[in-house]
This record gives structure tokens, C-alpha cells and sequence, in this order.
């Protein structure tokens, strides 16, 4: 495919774009592997903001862009800006000759996920799109359960994120709680559980969603569900709702097939709840570990994902999750989306 330029003799330049919520997690995540990476340039349109970041990570701060993209020596940039703002800024700094890494989801809409996509192509740069819950112990366990077969033939599959996002929230900042910038339920809060449909059991083969804006004032979804069959004849639920009382109660997945049941649930997909298999393998024997390990460093997943972008870098790994694979999930969401608005079943692939 393509040709990418290893960098093995010094430390991989990183700038970030977009210093809000999300980028602490980032900062943290380089913070770790200061051995191998330098961050040289922040940005954000909030002067407040930049100020936290330069002062955090002693980058050079700038509001604009495009004028960092001039002046900037880094290798990749990352970005944690509002959502509807990653398909135009990743396709921006691709131009520029850099490495993307976007936060999910890449993009609010369809065609703005192909176009980014396309862009890397041709500039001949990396796209990293984060899902950093895929690296949660748990969830690691699991993936190796079905990739070994474990489960037989998987029959049923039903994922449920009950959590609580108050009016405050939405109202935090301008961009949230929009079509354009944010997305609902679905593409924001529970994106990296949707994900999981795709990633652990397989390409779906049609979806049917409602979705409902039940209790908040906002412009998309606080809630909905999906029914879901895959090309492998399993189906499955998806029940999203950021109305739940009084706090965060439950991520979870449960897959139940003909030799193996799983639930995996807590807050956030952090404890095995139930691990049943026809045929013992060692790896039974680190259930209680990949329980503790996920909750102790909750959100550790960032640091983990970094390792891999880093690793690809430097030519020693492949992507875990490129531009290409963040489409899978995307096209999924846009599925349910379009299921609920026009009430009837949405058959995948899309129409590319």
C-alpha cells in the first residue's frame, strides 16, 4: 500500500490541537513515554485553555492552525477538538505532510470520515483514529476468547451503557449536544462501546434504532436502542441512555454462544461478571487480574494507545486502529442514524 518513513533516530515530535477535556488524558499519555516523544506545539482558540497547556507541557502555544502547521517540526498531530471539526483539520494537516491522530469519532458524518481518509492516502501520511477501551484488560481477554473460537458459534450479544450526562454538561460548552460538532448518545458518549459491536463479533449485516432527546435540552439524542444482526447470524441489543439515576451505573457486553457465556460490566466495561466456557484454557486464571488492572487505572488506556501509535512509527507494528478500521464504527453509528430517522431497517455496507 504505502511507504511510510520509519523514525528511528530521535524522539517522535507530537503537537495537539483542541486543549479542552480530553487532552489531559493525552498530555498524561505523552507524559509517559517522554522517553521516546516530545510534544513541541499546542493550539486552541480559547486563550485560557492554551495558557493551561503551555504551562503543563512548556510547547510553544499558538491560535491558530494554520499558522502552527507552518512553523511547526512535528510529526503527527493530534486532534481533540470538537468532533465535527476532525474530518477538515485532519485533512489540513495531512496536506501539510503530517501523521493524524483524531479522537473518536473521527467525524460526524459519513462522507467526511471517506474524505479524511482519502486525504491520508494521498498525502501519503498515517491515520490514527483513538480507541483506547479496546486496550482495557478485560476487554484484551475477551477479544482473544473469540479470536480463539472459544465461544462456538456467538448467538447473542447485548451491550448497555446507562450513564448520566446532566443538562451542565451539555451546556458547557457551545459545541455540545449539536449535529454538526458533537453527536448524540450514540457517536459521543457510548461511541467506544459501539465500537466493540464490529471489533469483537464481526461485520454487522443490518441494524433497527430508535433514538429520543427524552429529558434535555439539546439538539440530539440523550438516549436510544438498536437491534442488531451480524453477517454471522448472531443478534443483539444496544441500549444507550444518559439519563440514569442519580450517577453512572453500568458499560457492559454480554455475548452468550453455544460453548461460552461472558458478561463484562461495572461502570464502564471494568469487571468480568461472568466467564463460562465448554473448554478451560490458562487464560481463565486472570479474570480477577484484568478486573482489578482496568479499574485501578481506570481510563488507563490512553498511555497504551500512544505505545502502538509510537511503535508504528518507528516501523516496529502495524496500526491497531487506523483510519480504515475508525470507519467501521463510524459507518455503524451512521447506520442507526439513519435507521431511527427514516423508521426502517439500514442495511451495511453503506453506499460508498
Amino acid at each position: 500500500m504505502h511507504h511510510y518513513q520509519n523514525i528511528n533516530d530521535r524522539k517522535i515530535r507530537f503537537a495537539l490541537v483542541g486543549c479542552g477535556r480530553i487532552a489531559a488524558n493525552h498530555f498524561g499519555a505523552m507524559e509517559q513515554h517522554a522517553d521516546r516523544i516530545e510534544l513541541v506545539d499546542v493550539c486552541d482558540v480559547d486563550a485560557k485553555a492554551l495558557q493551561r497547556a503551555v504551562e503543563r507541557t512548556g510547547a510553544r502555544g499558538h491560535r491558530d492552525l494554520g499558522a502552527m502547521l507552518e512553523s511547526t517540526t512535528a510529526d503527527i498531530v493530534v486532534l481533540t477538538t470538537p468532533s465535527g471539526l476532525h474530518p477538515d483539520q485532519a485533512i489540513q494537516v495531512a496536506q501539510s505532510g503530517r501523521h493524524v491522530m483524531t479522537e473518536k469519532p473521527m467525524a460526524t458524518r459519513w462522507h467526511d470520515g471517506i474524505r479524511m481518509v482519502k486525504a491520508c492516502d494521498e498525502a501519503n501520511v498515517r491515520l490514527f483514529v483513538v480507541k483506547q477501551n479496546r486496550r482495557n484488560a478485560t476487554l484484551q481477554l475477551l477479544k482473544k476468547a473469540v479470536e480463539q473460537g472459544r465461544f462456538g458459534k456467538i448467538y447473542s450479544v447485548s451491550v448497555n451503557v446507562f450513564w448520566t450526562r446532566p443538562q451542565e454538561y451539555y451546556d458547557s460548552a457551545k459545541w455540545r449536544g449539536t449535529w454538526e460538532f458533537d453527536g448524540g448518545a450514540f457517536m459521543n458518549q457510548a461511541s467506544h462501546y459501539i465500537d466493540l459491536l464490529d471489533w469483537l463479533i464481526g461485520p454487522v449485516e443490518s441494524v433497527m434504532a430508535y433514538t429520543a432527546t427524552l429529558a434535555r435540552n439539546i439538539e440530539v439524542e440523550d438516549s436510544g436502542v438498536a437491534a442488531l444482526r451480524w453477517r454471522s447470524g448472531a443478534m443483539g441489543t444496544l441500549n444507550v441512555t444518559m439519563l440514569t439515576y442519580p450517577k453512572n451505573m453500568e458499560g457492559s457486553i454480554t455475548i452468550l454462544g453455544e460453548k461460552g457465556t461472558v458478561r463484562i460490566g461495572g461502570v464502564a466495561v471494568n469487571e468480568i461478571q461472568q466467564w463460562e466456557f465448554a473448554e478451560p484454557t490458562e487464560d481463565d486464571q486472570l479474570i480477577k487480574e484484568a478486573s482489578y488492572e482496568t479499574t485501578s487505572v481506570y481510563g488507563f488506556g490512553h498511555p497504551l494507545y500512544y505505545d502502538n501509535v509510537i511503535n508504528t512509527l518507528q516501523g516496529k507494528a502495524d496500526p491497531e486502529t487506523d483510519g480504515r478500521e475508525g470507519l467501521k464504527s463510524l459507518e455503524l453509528l451512521i447506520a442507526m442514524y439513519l435507521s431511527s430517522r427514516d423508521g426502517k431497517r439500514v442495511a451495511l455496507p453503506l453506499e460508498y
